[in-house]
């Protein structure tokens, strides 16, 4: 097997894990973080999730017409990994908690970051989304037919390990208490961990 499959396998997965750990707390965040209503929370998660399979068209678009493949999924990667690390500043309570009473002072700062966390993971995850299982194939020569066969299935198994593990595991982590000044719901940490592994498939 070439080697850079299995940093493949392992940036997907990594990925994966990111993308579905911070989608299943997004709507509580919505909605017990930034008190927005039912219909508001459904509308901005459901916009921001046909954004993401929106953008795979402009991933398709650079990697083909100006970057290539490998150069397109670093450079979206990069801005993913941003995004991931803008909504988890976004989710800090004390960032403007000035006066200590375990709610944010200006919550428009939480929601601008939040959307421009959000904009930029959709153009992250979209981006590269055409671009890593169109990768992974070209490292295999003609006859290697049934090595490149095995990969796609240990591909679609690391996509579906992530998507569980951060399904699972997010929540949990949301169900912590952290904070400088009073304790609250830990988004942060919620966020940050998919960041941390974004970051890690980034170095990967």
């Amino acid at each position: 097997y070439p080697l850079s499959i299995f940093f493949i396998v392992i940036n997907e997965f990594c990925e994966r894990f990111s993308y579905y750990g911070m989608r299943a707390v997004l709507v509580l965040y919505f909605k017990y973080f930034l008190h927005w209503d039912d219909n508001l929370s459904t509308a901005i998660y459901h916009t921001f999730v046909a954004l993401c399979y929106l953008t795979p068209i402009l991933g398709a678009l650079i990697a083909d017409s100006w970057l290539g493949k490998f150069k397109t999924i670093v450079s979206l990667s990069v801005v993913y990994t941003i995004g991931q690390a803008v909504m988890s500043v976004s989710s800090i309570n004390d960032l403007t908690d000035h006066n200590r009473d375990g709610s944010p002072d200006n919550v428009s700062v939480h929601i601008a970051l939040s959307m421009i966390g959000l904009i930029l993971i959709a153009l992250g995850t979209g981006g590269i989304k055409p671009c890593v299982s169109a990768f992974g194939g070209d490292q295999f020569e003609d006859h290697q037919e049934k090595q490149r066969t095995r990969f796609f299935s240990i591909f679609y198994l690391s996509i579906n390990a992530g998507s569980l593990l951060s399904t699972i595991i997010t929540p949990i982590l949301r169900g912590q208490e952290c904070g400088i000044h009073s304790k609250q719901r830990c988004y942060p940490l919620a966020f940050g961990v998919p960041a941390a592994l974004m970051a890690v498939a980034l170095g990967k």
